[in-house]
């Protein structure tokens, strides 16, 4: 089975509470996770303020994706974006699109922006329920 990309969107909702994603459960448990050092600077700095040190451990145990940014890519998923209509989706949101593509991963996210960029651009991506 693929890796799951666990976008920071999930990650917020199953921090606050752990029954919003028990597909997340069953994903952690089965080894399937994996994270970014982008997902984990949208994280950390906020769980450190909080003091979430536990938290903290447990994601920077998870797989580790190297980030390759391909910028002539991330152009293009960009005006492809804006020719579909898609405004406002931030580079962070495209590095993530770029990485699950050429690493052939799952993303796994809230993010509606992500729902419709999946619309015109081939990748595999968990719903939430």
């Amino acid at each position: 089975m693929k890796s799951v990309l666990v976008d920071s969107s999930v990650w917020i909702t199953f921090f606050k509470d752990r029954d919003a994603h028990p597909d997340l459960e069953r994903l952690i448990e089965a080894n399937q996770v994996c994270t970014n050092n982008l997902i984990l600077a949208e994280l950390v700095p906020f769980l450190k303020v909080k003091n979430q040190t536990e938290i903290i451990e447990s994601l920077v145990v998870l797989p580790n994706i190297p980030l390759t940014i391909h910028w002539d890519s991330i152009i293009h998923l960009q005006i492809q974006n804006l020719t579909n209509g898609i405004n406002r989706v931030g580079i962070p949101d495209l590095i993530i699109v770029d990485q699950v593509v050429t690493s052939g991963l799952i993303l796994y996210s809230e993010d509606r922006h992500f729902t419709l960029m999946q619309r015109h651009i081939r990748f595999e991506m968990l719903q939430t329920t």
